[in-house]
């Protein structure tokens, strides 16, 4: 099948890679000519038979906005766009609407798996008419994890994304209750060996996770996170999950105090915030802050 790709950063290259490497044909764009296929965007349509689908992996928001206003106004009635991005569900509709009234589908992918996706698959959350979906699952079944999970069509044009939200807002909470538990390991003097404490929680516990096993990593690379400072940036999808669940009047405490625990990491140098901040650089190459020296 063929797929245009809009954004080759560290989701999109990979992605890229991975579709190339079950047999698909991918075009990709980007604005660093050194990752691009292609000079533009209107090259990247040409290059492509219809019906087109070209997948958007760019970030949420403006950029987001500008590449589908492009688009809307390049592809042709039949043709697919997917907002694979981090996009907030209310825009989803917003874009569908506007790609419908030129015949053109619409389907908001929630995507997962960080820098990992190449090697281990991405989990993806999808939203969109039935019909635009159905026509996408040989992308869908070569971008998943092998064997029977890590795809679902979630529901209407939103439900992707939406689902992403809550699965990003369930990872604060979990993340936080790992750097909360290491914080209090790391201050009681009786524990010598905080790093094979949690290395010991890798088999056989409820507590096992990829997370435990990536906190475990950030461990062995600096033993007491000594090396960072205790500060973590909110990429928008916890916010959006806290104010979805008071406008369904949902409680979640844990993921309302896990949001609030990286307010509070702004304004001193946290350790628990040293936690979530090598966990966040381990699973999704996110930048981390140096520790100052005197």
């Amino acid at each position: 099948m063929q797929l245009g790709l809009v954004g080759l950063g560290k989701m999109g290259g990979n992605m890229r890679e991975r579709l190339r490497n079950a047999g698909h044909t991918v075009v990709g764009y980007d604005r660093n000519p050194e990752l691009s296929d292609v000079d533009s965007m209107v090259e990247l349509v040409d290059r492509l038979d219809g019906p087109r689908t070209v997948w958007v992996m760019v970030p949420a928001g403006g950029p987001t906005q500008h590449v589908i206003e492009q688009l809307a106004t390049l592809l042709k009635p039949g043709d697919i766009v997917v907002d694979g991005g981090n996009s907030r569900w209310t825009d989803d509709q917003r874009h569908a609407k506007q790609l419908h009234a030129r015949g053109i589908g619409f389907v908001d992918a929630g995507v997962s798996g960080g820098v990992w996706g190449l090697q281990n698959g991405y989990a993806l959350m999808v939203g969109g008419e039935k019909e635009c979906v159905d026509h996408l699952k040989p992308i869908f079944h070569a971008l998943k994890p092998d064997g029977p999970y890590g795809y679902v069509h979630a529901g209407k044009v939103g439900a992707g994304h939406f689902a992403k939200m809550v699965h990003n807002g369930i990872e604060y909470a979990m993340m936080q209750a790992y750097a909360e538990g290491w914080e209090l390991l790391e201050k009681a003097d009786s524990v010598d060996n905080v790093r094979e404490v949690f290395r010991s929680w890798q088999e056989g516990t409820v507590i096992r996770s990829w997370l435990l096993d990536l906190a475990v990593d950030a461990l062995d690379e600096d033993e007491h996170l000594e090396k960072l400072r205790g500060y973590a940036e909110d990429s928008g999808e916890g916010r959006w999950t806290v104010e979805a669940a008071i406008d369904h009047a949902v409680p979640l405490p844990a993921i309302t105090a896990a949001l609030f625990a990286r307010f509070a990491s702004r304004q001193d140098d946290s350790p628990q915030m040293k936690m979530i901040a090598a966990l966040r650089n381990q699973f999704g190459g996110h930048a981390v802050e140096s520790a100052q020296k005197d």
